[in-house]
């Protein structure tokens, strides 16, 4: 039998995600080896992911030895990949979300309510920082950057009296001990892809394809191409603050859709349900753009 090469960043949680497809591959009699490799959002670590701006800084170098054919397929955190997919690759398998909410972490406080006025709390995500300054505008939010478990040691330290991060990562790599609070997606709305994998190959390759899509969920597919197309529609930037988080409920999805400011002195909340997921990601999009956002995102792009 063929083995196959999974390509992923070094990091705990993107080894963890390429062992958890690995495992799946195995069970169903299939070799697998998985390489790792560094890409640009790994060596850039001490600037803002707002001031670096770059889409797919995550996914580069990765995509780049699948197109190679050093590897065979890749595994992604949905919420890092681009809308626009390079040319020859394919999103083959979306398997089952973990859950899709961000967590709130903290050594002495139970809730982000019940931070102190003034209290120093850490987030790399911009999405993150404008919620939660229109939430509490009287906290002192700063940059966070480094993988999950640096973040917690930080924490740990005392440097922040609060961090933000995506719960799937926490409850993947079982580092829930100072999760505080579960944030629901209409107190904070989640990064479009938030919690979903995504398992990449060549469009050529029919074989790893064929293979893959064995892993595919049907039900997590439909959700998160929801969310992309409405990302699409407002810019594509994973690094941009726009929240989306798509729900099946009573035979439709639902989605939530929020555009805030960075200072989170303006944040647009829209909802709408739908059975077409593209279809409803783009309705939805092209309705916030026109309350409002459109003047958010523009002022952004400027700036």
């Amino acid at each position: 039998m063929t083995l196959l090469r999974i390509g992923s960043r070094g990091s705990k949680l993107a080894l963890w995600q390429a062992e958890h497809i690995a495992n799946l591959l195995r069970g169903m009699g299939h070799e697998v080896a998985i390489e790792k490799i560094v890409t640009t959002g790994d060596r850039i670590t001490d600037a803002p992911f707002a001031r670096v701006g770059t889409k797919g800084m995550f996914l580069k170098e990765i995509e780049e030895a699948l197109i190679d054919k050093q590897v065979d397929l890749a595994v992604h955190s949905m919420k890092d990949v681009p809308t626009e997919i390079p040319e020859g690759l394919v999103i083959a398998a979306i398997p089952p979300r973990e859950d899709a909410r961000d967590a709130f972490l903290s050594l002495h406080h139970a809730s982000v309510k019940l931070l102190p006025q003034g209290a120093k709390v850490g987030t790399s995500s911009l999405r993150r920082q404008a919620q939660l300054r229109a939430l509490r505008p009287d906290l002192d939010v700063q940059e966070l950057r480094g993988n999950v478990d640096t973040r917690i040691r930080k924490l740990e330290a005392g440097e922040y009296d609060a961090i933000f991060l995506a719960a799937a990562g926490v409850n993947r790599l079982q580092l829930t001990q100072h999760v505080k609070e579960w944030l629901e997606p209409d107190v904070m709305c989640p990064a479009p892809g938030q919690g979903a994998l995504a398992v990449e190959v060549r469009a050529a390759d029919e074989h790893t394809q064929s293979v893959v899509r064995e892993l595919d969920h049907a039900p997590t597919r439909a959700a998160v191409e929801c969310e992309r197309a409405a990302l699409q529609k407002l810019g594509g930037g994973c690094h941009l603050p726009v929240g989306a988080h798509a729900l099946h409920r009573n035979g439709e999805l639902n989605l939530r859709v929020v555009v805030a400011r960075p200072d989170g002195k303006q944040v647009l909340r829209m909802q709408r349900a739908g059975t077409v997921p593209r279809t409803l990601g783009i309705d939805l999009a092209d309705a916030i753009l026109k309350a409002g956002a459109a003047k958010i995102l523009a002022e952004l792009e400027s700036a």
